[in-house]
């Protein structure tokens, strides 16, 4: 498969190919290319003589707009195959990939109408013959890195704002569930994108990775996985000093109160923590509950985890599907293990499913824990998978401290019946996103983002074009005359 689209043409890599694995039964669903140093310099090039004196950079912003509906009505037309291909690829449910088709199409859409929105802004001096002008314009060449487990809507958080801004760029998807980034390339070369513009180049951190974020040419990298990585390209971009804008992650607290309804309550929490088997950085994996509720919402939650109906993400009764890779699958297992090594009570899951057919997929059942201590790597650790941790409170003091106990900020969620108390722990909870009586919902016109570890960009709404946006300040003399400060 020619994968590598690198100027304009599709072709083949230098680092051989790949097969990538459908996680579910593990069958190869595509080989692809696979590139390597030379063939990310490449990229790069292109990007950078296509930013430097191609088209795109000055075309108006109205033209660009237009492109980015064209892409929105590619995804539209394309959706069950995009769909299918994402589930292929993640293991997710057919349902959630869909979602995630129309997720990604409202995101084009949104950066379609914003791109002409914000010309500018004039200054006012106090001088009659000076006109000042703040002007935006593109940061230049972009390396866009995605993690795998929302590859599509990942990356249309990246690529409609900055072709919106002008930029040109270079994507480098997971090397685990690359597929639909490619779907997502070939449709802006559908679209009309000039050659060079979009550039994607595909393999692992080592090959291809580094040497994208540490290359001279690209003027800003914007990368969303694991807080070990983004603090490598932190690093790693200080020689050149570029801009990076990094989203790494979460250990997100999801807090309820008595007052909430406990069937309300129960399916919440099963969703903030379940979805797409806890592979979300935004998961509610820490459930910090009233003491006065916990046994009552412990054992329904645990009732109905039992319950999850596991399976192949192209059958509709299936709830969940399986986790990404079998390396990932040994990650979980070892969270399990220490937990239960350092003293918490797991209530249910704990264990890979029995189900025979489940047998050649990377499936794991979900997993709850209680009598947690602060100090268990389960508590303080990124789990990014099916285990949630029950931890009690007494007062909303104690709820808003544990809530922050973490050196992540990316999301949070309040359930109370009482709006007052709601919106002051809210206030409280040092997250980019806080949901009030509600879990996992966005809009592109909001941005997202985190605080403290979890990064230190914002994607989505003006903020998320304004990260590929440079803000110049053009002064006009209109009546230039001598200054004279200098005698000679």
């Amino acid at each position: 498969m020619l994968s590598l689209f690198i100027d304009g043409v599709w072709t083949a890599g230098s680092g051989g190919t790949a097969e990538v694995i459908n996680p579910f039964d593990t069958s190869v669903v595509e080989t692809i290319a696979q590139a390597g140093p030379d063939d990310v310099d490449r990229a790069v090039s292109a990007a950078r003589v296509a930013f430097d004196t191609g088209p795109w950079r000055t075309t108006s912003a109205p033209e660009r707009g237009a492109l980015l509906r064209r892409v929105a009505e590619l995804l539209v037309r394309d959706k069950e195959d995009i769909a299918r291909t994402e589930t292929l690829d993640t293991g997710k449910t057919l349902k959630e990939s869909r979602i995630d088709v129309d997720d990604v199409t409202a995101v084009f859409r949104y950066y379609a109408d914003l791109a002409d929105k914000d010309a500018g802004r004039i200054v006012d001096t106090g001088m009659a013959n000076v006109l000042s002008r703040v002007v935006h314009e593109p940061v230049g060449v972009c390396a866009l890195i995605t993690p795998w487990n929302y590859p599509l809507l990942q990356l249309s958080w990246k690529v409609a704002p900055a072709l919106a801004a002008g930029n040109t760029m270079v994507i480098k998807p997971s090397e685990v569930t690359p597929l639909t980034s490619i779907m997502l390339v070939r449709l802006c070369e559908e679209a009309g994108v000039p050659a060079g513009v979009v550039n994607i180049v595909l393999g692992d951190g080592r090959s291809v990775g580094a040497p994208l974020t540490e290359h001279d040419d690209v003027d800003m990298v914007s990368f969303t996985g694991g807080l070990a990585t983004g603090q490598a390209i932190i690093r790693a971009s200080a020689a050149t000093v570029k801009r990076v804008a990094v989203e790494l992650g979460g250990k997100n607290p999801n807090i309820v109160f008595a007052d909430t309804d406990l069937d309300l309550a129960a399916d919440w929490a099963m969703t903030a923590v379940f979805l797409h088997s806890g592979q979300v950085c935004s998961a509610g994996a820490r459930l910090i509950v009233e003491e006065s509720m916990h046994d009552e919402l412990v054992a329904e939650i645990a009732r109905r985890a039992d319950r999850i109906r596991q399976g192949n993400g192209l059958d509709d009764t299936s709830e969940t599907g399986p986790l990404v890779s079998a390396a990932h699958r040994a990650k979980i297992e070892d969270f399990v293990a220490s937990a239960i090594a350092e003293g918490a009570t797991l209530v249910t899951g704990g264990h890979r499913p029995e189900d025979p057919e489940l047998q050649k997929g990377f499936f794991y059942r979900p997993t709850i824990f209680t009598n947690i201590r602060r100090d268990m790597r389960v508590i303080r650790e990124e789990t990014f998978g099916p285990i949630l941790t029950v931890e009690t409170f007494r007062t909303e003091e104690e709820a808003i401290a544990l809530g922050n106990d973490t050196e992540y900020g990316l999301a949070g969620a309040v359930w109370t019946a009482d709006m007052a108390r709601a919106h002051r722990v809210a206030s409280a909870l040092r997250h980019g996103t806080v949901w009030i009586n509600d879990y996992h919902p966005y809009v592109p016109a909001a941005e997202w983002g985190g605080m403290k570890r979890s990064g230190n960009g914002r994607e989505l709404g003006p903020t998320g074009l304004a990260e590929y946006q440079e803000h110049k300040h053009v002064w006009h003399n209109t009546a230039p005359e001598p200054m004279r400060w200098f005698a000679g």
